[in-house]
């Protein structure tokens, strides 16, 4: 059973957090006594992929059968991840690379969000109604949802990106998306002004009563959904059973994750592992030159009302983490209370400020850091110039930020979440050519990297952009209510 991370009271099966993606009082779904489930190491480090998936999912989604678990597994891993492993892990220095990159759209998404789809079918199937997804996203989970989403029967999709505001791929990789069921828009301002639009849809009861009228359920495919969280616990377990396997580490050994943070989900997932039973040291949370959480961790204040910068990795140009809520929660002892109050206050202030107790319990396990856009590009000029290897730029943070503990001779893993394709331009520059065209620089990377770019990003150039509309923040509740109308009449 799950609850709110705000009201204790306010309860759902798995299922059903999985169709409302956000409690009714805004807070997150999490299961209270996730601590009490204990993996052990040898429970898992001789399992490949799809056995850790059933291992895992047996234990947090409590009204699937085995076999709807089993079906929602083949559904979302089968012939869909351009390498057998899915999240294979590379030596790459003195650190170990966890590349999340190799599904459909080329980003750490597609683990979660073609999973997403199977365990919201499955849901649908019991529950009798149509599901409407709203996600905003900062460019990666929009393609990454809209590709697991595209025709699922008794669903549609709406998604927010920030204008002008992703990189040419990732725009490119929306507008082109094919589907009946998928409506894309462009939000004038950032990612923010597009999450927090989407929240407060979640929270509009008439608009939620309409929808319900009309046999729709309003869900989400960010993060904030507990659905979309639990498919990334999986890829921690077993990049240490890689290690394991290798011979790098010993079973039970604990090891250091390094992560690319911008809404917390990815990391978040990672502390669930941690709960759960994996060997963990620490977790390095890295941050870009928008460094709330850097900030954070450090001092125990949020303050969101900082400059908001567009940086060269725009998938972590985020102020307001919504995943930091759930830490929040099993921080405090699960006190509810606490949480709703710091979550009213970032509402209201833009900023909250934890008790000594709480943040004494987060940086007993999280790290932190952050770069700035040269250290970014340095690290991506570096590791090629020595490894032969091509980061991304949101990767390159990662690395950056974990090299000191790995220099020191930690073993540490730090996540890849995307592939360098992706951002051609900016990657192309770290590496020493400024070339003013995305598609030009693609062409190029591709010239010079030992890995192929993705078939599905090498296309895009000449695809047909079917999504070209550009609304204010205002705007987007009346995209739902009409997007509520058209799934109701499919």
């Amino acid at each position: 059973m799950y609850n709110s991370t705000r009201c204790e009271t306010i309860t759902a099966t798995a299922k059903h957090a999985i169709l409302k993606g956000l409690a009714d009082d805004g807070g997150l779904f999490v299961m209270p006594n996730l601590e009490e489930i204990k993996i052990n190491v040898e429970d898992f480090v001789n399992l490949d992929y799809n056995e850790i998936a059933k291992l895992i999912f047996s234990k947090l989604l409590d009204d699937f059968s085995a076999e709807e678990i089993d079906e929602c597994i083949k559904g979302a891993y089968t012939n869909t991840f351009d390498n057998s492993e899915l999240a294979p892990v590379k030596k790459v220095g003195n650190i170990f690379v966890l590349e999340l990159y190799h599904g459909p759209t080329s980003a750490f998404k597609d683990v979660a969000l073609t999973m997403l789809p199977q365990l919201m079918s499955k849901s649908l199937a019991n529950a009798g109604k149509k599901a409407l997804i709203l996600t905003a996203t900062s460019g990666d989970t929009g393609k990454a949802a809209m590709n697991g989403f595209a025709d699922v029967d008794s669903t549609g999709i709406c998604v927010y990106y920030p204008h002008n505001g992703v990189s040419a791929v990732q725009h490119m990789q929306m507008a082109t998306q094919k589907g009946n069921n998928v409506d894309v828009f462009a939000v004038k301002g950032n990612f923010d002004d597009a999450q927090r639009g989407v929240k407060q849809l979640f929270v509009d009861e008439e608009l939620n009563d309409y929808a319900k009228s009309k046999g729709v359920e309003l869900s989400s495919a960010n993060s904030i959904n507990i659905g979309r969280l639990m498919p990334q616990i999986i890829y921690y377990f077993s990049s240490y059973a890689t290690l394991v396997k290798n011979g790098d580490i010993k079973a039970g050994d604990k090891v250091i994750y390094s992560v690319p943070t911008g809404n917390f989900g990815d990391v978040l997932a990672g502390y669930y592992a941690h709960l759960m039973g994996l060997p963990v040291d620490k977790f390095i949370v890295a941050s870009n030159k928008n460094d709330v959480l850097d900030e954070f961790i450090k001092t125990g204040t949020y303050d969101a009302n900082r400059e908001f910068y567009k940086t060269i990795s725009p998938s972590m140009d985020i102020l307001v983490s919504s995943n930091l809520e759930r830490l929040l929660y099993y921080a405090t002892d699960r006190n509810t209370e606490k949480v709703a109050g710091w979550m009213q206050e970032l509402k209201e202030n833009g900023e909250y400020t934890i008790d000594g107790v709480t943040k004494e319990a987060i940086t007993n396990l999280f790290l932190s850091g952050s770069t700035n856009e040269e250290a970014t590009k340095q690290t991506i000029a570096n590791v090629y110039k020595e490894t032969g290897y091509v980061l991304d730029t949101h990767s390159a943070v990662s690395y950056a930020v974990a090299k000191e503990y790995a220099d020191a001779g930690k073993t540490v893993i730090t996540l890849s979440t995307a592939s360098p394709y992706k951002f051609p331009q900016a990657v192309m520059s770290a590496l020493g050519e400024d070339i003013d065209d995305e598609w030009e620089a693609l062409s190029r990377l591709q010239s010079i990297n030992k890995d192929a770019c993705p078939a599905a990003l090498a296309c895009l150039k000449d695809a047909e952009i079917l999504h070209n509309k550009v609304i204010a923040k205002e705007e987007m509740r009346d995209t739902v209510r009409a997007a509520i109308d058209k799934l109701a009449n499919l």
